[in-house]
């Protein structure tokens, strides 16, 4: 299979702007922008033939192509990462498949995005695909606290007996009734922020409307769901350390504690 990995960069994040040219502090001390640091983990990945930075600004463009990165300009209109690999496939070429690497997941590790190769080399009927984690029940309790303080600490999937989804929600989901979390391990799956596509899947998400539920939860990808298009949720194995997004300035000092726990220089 033809591979390209893509990365979405974009400089006007309404949390966090400028947010891909931040620097991060890696096991050694040494920092690093996010955006260098997305690049160096997705050449990590076996399997794909090219890795490409997505963006709308000059800046992100011209640090990316300092380090080597194939660079793609898109619009500033694009409302979401899923739309700006839409609009980049028209510049790739051909590809049998399109990851969408999400320029603030630097701590995904490859094999995640491996996993999601895999499954789709192995079922052509496969359109979408993203990984899932069980997490452990004291991060559960962690997130339930952050719900009850009113802020949003990650977002969970739940499936069918065939491995589809059937919705994302930034609220926990399943209910947890008493007594769920007694074990090491929740009942609860963490979707992990990295896609796989066929390009015909990204051609029919640009295509078809934002949904309501997609602007309710913030979750660019059910829109697929709405416009009837499966998602097959990928089980990975659970890391040891914690799987933060860069979404806001708070979140830094946590990640770099993370880079240090997985020993990222």
């Amino acid at each position: 299979m033809n591979v390209a990995i893509l990365i979405p960069a974009r400089f006007g994040s309404s949390r966090f702007p400028g947010k891909p040219l931040v620097e991060l502090r890696g096991a050694s001390g040494v920092a690093k922008p996010l955006i260098q640091r997305s690049y160096e983990a997705a050449l990590r990945v076996s399997g794909a033939q090219s890795v490409h930075v997505v963006t709308e600004d000059r800046r992100i463009a011209e640090r990316a192509a300092a380090l080597g990165a194939r660079v793609i300009m898109t619009s500033p209109e694009c409302r979401n990462g899923t739309e700006r690999c839409a609009e980049a496939l028209s510049k790739l070429g051909r590809r049998d498949l399109v990851v969408n690497w999400q320029g603030d997941s630097l701590l995904t590790p490859p094999s995640f995005v491996e996993a999601l190769i895999e499954r789709m080399r192995s079922n052509g009927s496969v359109q979408v695909a993203t990984p899932a984690v069980r997490p452990r029940s004291s991060e559960v309790r962690a997130l339930q606290a952050e719900e009850a303080a009113g802020r949003v600490g990650g977002t969970t999937v739940v499936s069918d007996y065939g491995g589809r989804a059937l919705y994302f929600s930034k609220r926990l989901i399943p209910h947890l009734p008493e007594g769920a979390l007694d074990g090491e391990w929740a009942p609860v799956r963490l979707h992990v922020g990295v896609y796989a596509y066929r390009p015909a899947a990204l051609e029919a998400y640009a295509a078809a409307p934002p949904s309501e539920l997609e602007a309710l939860e913030g979750l660019e990808q059910l829109r697929f769901l709405a416009a009837g298009i499966p998602i097959a949720v990928v089980d990975v194995e659970t890391p040891p350390f914690a799987l933060r997004e860069l979404n806001n300035p708070g979140d830094v000092e946590p990640i770099e504690a993370a880079l240090a726990a997985a020993g990222v220089e």
